[in-house]
């Protein structure tokens, strides 16, 4: 009897242990994996979260919770969470378990643009709600590894600004060692190109929080400050924190000094050129791009460009073989576009070949040639220049002409070539048409860093090498015996081009219809009975480099409501080339 009890015991023991393991895997499989309905609501909640799908998080939180909160409130309490965690991505890191209670845990990583990539834990509370599993929502659930009832905050500080150089070494701003205010040793005559530091503005506040920036640092706000500000603030370092409880940690890290391209001389020279007069000038090294000097609206001042958009019309007619310069033109005191006269200023004749044409910026000459190039070449050249596009520097404003199907007629065609209709631009942008015919074509992209980590790429080739040699040719005859006599440099070969901007109409027809002219007076506008113009209701204009033949500078001026281009624009451009000849 007790050996036959004994044999079905041995039978039933293999049994037995097989029972036991399967209920004890069924209590570790249970403890770690919770309800399969909160475990596959807490995994579909982070993976909406990671695609920041945040209307499909907010539609699993219980009804109590959504009483709490509005939807944009709750998308807005997990940005703001990203933010201060300076956090780029968010991703599920392995499986939900249960922590008893209806507390569901998941693990998440979290990279972060100053801490790297935190793996921490992100614990739901969960009800069951008509039968149907729903997160019980708080805000110390906006982002990972926060307890209940605890916040996400940080304690940020910012290393010492770095310090900004010129290209020869000299200090253009610095921050002293004890905290002081940033110091500008060259003054005044800097302030236009190094521009200033001040509060976070209103508008990129939410982008510099998201880079770990304190809310009350500061921060450049206009010229080189703000264009290299991301590089001159350093890394910011501090505590990312859930309530007392220290997350991640790093030390701020400082930036290396910047070495500009800005000239001292140059620059000195361009601010004193420009006085107190309103207006903006830029000078660069042709080859390179690299900006030299920045004073007042250089960058961002858009005007009519008048008769330096000339270099463009005329880049386009010999790229399209409608003239050479040697083609002559009938000498005239007006063109005649869509029934509308158009004269020279004061009844004056010009014309004869384009090389004196161009020289004496002749719009009776010029605005036919426009119309027979057409809108569609026109603009391409202008956009082949920069136009329509961003120029590639942080403050820089985008000078533009309207698209080939928007300029209607050969009147606005014709305005369109002289820099007139509805074309504005930049000192900065003329500047860069220039420096293209210098550089053979090719056009520059501005730059204000000597060494950049990443050199910036130019736009391409504005036009080819035989017609950027033709052009500056007639730029030199523009300099020589053209209306730009005065920007002439004894013993250097200047090239360049006048232009002289009317600002209103003088004529009882709309300014869409009667441009300014030029003539080799000195650029003076007429009505469009040939009369005198008034000086403020022109911008003046000069855009030019030298040595003609191996360009070492490229200037472009732009003086508001200041008369005629070859009687005020060119004698400062002159200043400023002078100064970059001598050493930049």
């Amino acid at each position: 009897m007790t050996d036959s009890r004994n044999q079905r015991l041995r039978r039933a023991a293999p049994v037995l242990a097989l029972a036991s393991v399967a209920f004890l895997t069924g209590a570790i499989v249970g403890a770690h994996r919770g309800s399969a309905p909160a475990a596959a609501l807490a995994e579909g909640y982070v993976r909406d979260w990671s695609h920041g799908d945040y209307a499909k998080m907010y539609a699993d939180i219980a009804p109590a919770s959504q009483r709490t909160i509005s939807a944009g409130d709750f998308a807005a309490a997990h940005r703001n969470a990203m933010r201060t965690a300076t956090a780029t991505a968010l991703v599920p890191a392995g499986h939900a378990r249960s922590l008893g209670e209806g507390r569901v845990e998941v693990p998440m990583r979290v990279r972060t643009r100053l801490w790297g990539t935190l793996s921490l834990p992100l614990v739901l509370q969960t009800v069951s709600t008509e039968g149907s599993p729903h997160v019980e929502w708080s805000r110390s659930q906006a982002f990972p590894g926060v307890p209940d009832g605890a916040s996400l905050t940080r304690r940020m500080t910012l290393p010492r600004r770095a310090t900004l150089l010129s290209r020869d070494g000299k200090v253009l701003a610095q921050s002293p060692t004890d905290g002081g205010p940033r110091e500008y040793p060259l003054g005044e005559a800097a302030s236009a190109v190094v521009g200033g530091v001040g509060a976070i503005p209103a508008s990129s506040r939410q982008q510099l929080e998201a880079e770990g920036v304190p809310g009350e640092a500061e921060v450049g706000t206009s010229g080189l400050e703000l264009a290299l500000d991301d590089q001159l603030r350093g890394r910011a370092g501090g505590e990312l924190l859930a309530g007392e409880k220290v997350l991640a940690s790093t030390p701020p890290r400082p930036a290396p000094a910047i070495h500009t391209t800005v000239s001292p001389s140059v620059q000195q020279a361009a601010v004193a050129a420009l006085g107190s007069q309103l207006g903006g000038v830029v000078a660069m090294d042709p080859a390179s791009g690299q900006i030299l000097a920045v004073a007042g609206i250089g960058l961002d001042g858009l005007q009519p460009p008048g008769s330096t958009f000339k270099i463009i019309t005329v880049s386009g007619v010999l790229a399209a073989h409608i003239a050479n310069p040697r083609t002559t033109f009938p000498y005239a005191t007006h063109a005649t576009l869509d029934g509308v006269t158009l004269n020279n200023a004061n009844g004056e004749e010009c014309g004869g070949s384009l090389e004196l044409a161009f020289a004496v910026s002749c719009n009776s000459v010029f605005t036919p040639l426009g119309v027979k190039l057409g809108a569609q070449r026109l603009v391409a050249t202008a956009e082949g220049f920069g136009f329509n596009h961003d120029p590639g520097l942080p403050g820089a404003a985008r000078s533009t002409l309207p698209a080939a199907d928007e300029i209607q007629g050969e009147l606005d065609v014709g305005s369109t070539a002289i820099g007139q209709g509805e074309v504005l631009a930049t000192p900065l942008q003329m500047l860069t048409v220039a420096a293209a015919i210098a550089d053979g074509g090719h056009r520059p992209a501005p730059s204000f860093l000597m060494d950049p980590t990443h050199p910036p790429r130019g736009g391409g080739q504005a036009v080819s090498p035989s017609v950027a040699r033709t052009v500056r040719h007639l730029m030199t005859e523009v300099v020589r015996e053209g209306t730009g006599t005065s920007a002439a440099i004894p013993g250097v070969v200047v090239a360049g081009k006048t232009g002289t901007a009317e600002l209103k109409s003088s004529c009882t027809a709309s300014p869409a219809e009667h441009e300014a002219s030029e003539t080799p007076s000195g650029e003076s506008n007429g009505s469009c009975a040939g009369g005198e113009s008034n000086p403020e209701n022109t911008d003046a204009w000069f855009t030019a480099f030298a040595p003609a033949t191996h360009p070492k500078i490229a200037v472009c001026v732009m003086l508001v409501k200041d008369g005629a281009g070859g009687d005020t624009a060119a004698p400062v451009a002159r200043e400023v080339l002078e100064a970059g000849l001598h050493g930049v």
